[in-house]
């Protein structure tokens, strides 16, 4: 099966492996010269907070994929793009993150996704949900995962 089109799944959570998730992806996309898909999924909340830090006007309500571009962690994953020249897009949505990363892998054909996640125990998932566990269970391909 070759390897086309990668989504790579940011969150709030990944300014830490951040470099490590451009690598991973670098790894994939680099040999097989597959098309790279960032996509940060904002909740609501984060969502208007992150227009409030960036001096984005509230009123104008920007675009999702806008206010992907300047956040911390796509630019980071996005810079070490560049520097292998790895071509990439942005997406940016507002939503429950697992099910609009599962849902983004369907609609662009994804051969592969790369999530980021922290080690958790059994009960720990259980009790508080696990986006990455999501990907992994509900995506139409094979998942990557990059642990801290």
């Amino acid at each position: 099966m070759a390897i086309e089109t990668i989504l790579v799944a940011i969150g709030q959570e990944d300014e830490d492996r951040a470099k490590r998730l451009g690598e991973a992806t670098i790894d994939v996309a680099g040999p097989t010269g597959a098309d790279v898909v960032l996509a940060h999924v904002f909740t609501q909340r984060e969502y208007d907070e992150v227009i409030d830090r960036l001096d984005f006007s509230a009123s104008d309500r920007p675009d999702p994929s806008a206010v992907a571009a300047r956040h911390v962690e796509t630019r980071t994953i996005a810079q070490s793009l560049d520097a292998a020249d790895v071509d990439y897009e942005i997406r940016g949505s507002v939503g429950d993150r697992g099910e609009a990363i599962v849902k983004l892998a369907n609609d662009i054909g994804a051969d592969r996704v790369i999530v980021g996640g922290r080690r958790r125990s059994p009960a720990g998932k259980a009790v508080f949900g696990s986006t990455a566990q999501e990907v992994m269970l509900s995506s139409p391909c094979p998942v990557t995962f990059v642990q801290d």
